[in-house]
């Protein structure tokens, strides 16, 4: 009899542990015990990522103040609105989907720190290279496809590491498994295979677009640290912050907290020495959607790029009045011209397509 009893006591204990655990924190759980997050979830708000200078140091709106703000910004950034003399337009608002409210926290900006709601001065090292690069841009905006935003040549939106809402696609599908979670990125379907195990970062020298992420769970909470992050002298932080800067030194610290079964509390610090005069972070909810999450096939159709670069080149033949070429391009030119190549202005992947007679060749690092 002895042997009976002490099992029944034991499976007691379990079973009252269990419940007791459920009930303490009220978390739905994957099968191995993390924390469920998985579904389709969007961060689309009204909110602006810095805060307005004309709202100083106003930190949280009143409930009338954030009512008269959010019909502000969508009239704001209604994109059927008449376009002032001279413009020409791009998308109508069926393509836009910045959402209909602000943060829950009806906060005045995503940045939470600083407090002024602002992103941090650059060192001084770094607002050189800002200036250097704008100086470039009047002179060279267009020399090749490198000189334009990583948007506008569909390589990395602001909506991947951070995860910085964008005017549209602002949805994410989140896959747990056993030691990974897997971050499907709507904007430009990009995916983040993240490792739950304490495994290090790879070598410094080896650097990705989005970087290279490994997670934990702090209670429920998944914190996600992600290092090794491509060096480019463009923004990779999206069209809310399209003059910005980073380095090969940049490392950015997510925590995705659970605060109900259908809305995650996102909180992104942001650091990088040698450009920020300090650490900066943001916050705001991501709410559960029903979906379904579309293929972004940004460049398959970016004739944007192409009439960017084609448009420039026709400028630097103008006898005056155009702007003119950089030396390099000027000598590529004359070269193009002496061999008889004919161009049609395609670009694939960062590359030109320049046709001949008898053949397609990739001219690396040249845009026609």
């Amino acid at each position: 009899m002895k042997g009976p009893v002490t099992t029944i006591v034991v499976v007691s204990v379990c079973v009252l542990a269990t419940i007791h655990t459920s009930a303490q924190d009220n978390v739905r759980r994957t099968p191995w015990g993390d924390p469920d997050i998985e579904g389709i979830w969007t961060n689309a708000t009204l909110t602006p990522l810095q805060r307005p200078p004309e709202l100083a140091s106003k930190e949280f709106f009143t409930a009338e103040e954030a009512k008269q703000f959010q019909q502000t910004r969508l009239e704001q950034t209604n994109a059927d609105r008449p376009l002032p003399p001279g413009q020409v337009g791009a998308y109508n608002d069926a393509f836009f989907e910045r959402g209909t409210s602000i943060v829950r926290s009806r906060r005045t900006s995503l940045v939470i720190d600083p407090p002024d709601g602002r992103v941090p001065a650059l060192t001084p090292d770094a607002q050189r290279r800002v200036e250097a690069r704008q100086q470039r841009e009047k002179t060279s905006p267009a020399d090749g496809p490198e000189d334009r935003w990583l948007t506008e040549r569909c390589i990395l939106f602001g909506a991947t590491v951070p995860m910085l809402p964008e005017p549209y696609n602002n949805n994410y599908r989140i896959i747990q498994s056993p030691g990974f979670v897997t971050i499907l990125v709507e904007m430009n379907h990009d995916a983040r295979v993240i490792p739950l195990d304490n495994r290090p970062h790879p070598a410094g020298a080896i650097q990705q677009w989005t970087g290279d992420s490994r997670g934990h769970w702090d209670g429920n909470t998944l914190v996600v640290e992600t290092a090794n992050l491509k060096f480019n002298h463009q923004s990779r932080f999206g069209v809310g912050y399209l003059n910005g800067l980073s380095d090969d030194r940049l490392r950015v610290v997510e925590r995705f907290a659970v605060v109900d079964a259908n809305t995650l509390t996102y909180r992104a610090t942001v650091e990088d020495s040698t450009v920020f005069v300090r650490p900066w972070t943001v916050e705001l909810s991501m709410d559960r959607t029903a979906g379904p999450l579309y293929e972004v096939a940004c460049h398959e159709g970016n004739y944007g790029m192409a009439n960017i670069l084609s448009g420039h080149r026709a400028e630097e033949r103008e006898p005056r009045g155009g702007r003119s070429a950089s030396p390099h391009r000027i000598g590529f030119l004359r070269e193009l011209d002496r061999v008889g190549i004919e161009l049609d202005h395609r670009v694939d992947a960062g590359a030109v397509l320049v046709e001949r007679e008898d053949a397609i060749e990739i001219v690396a690092g040249q845009a026609l």
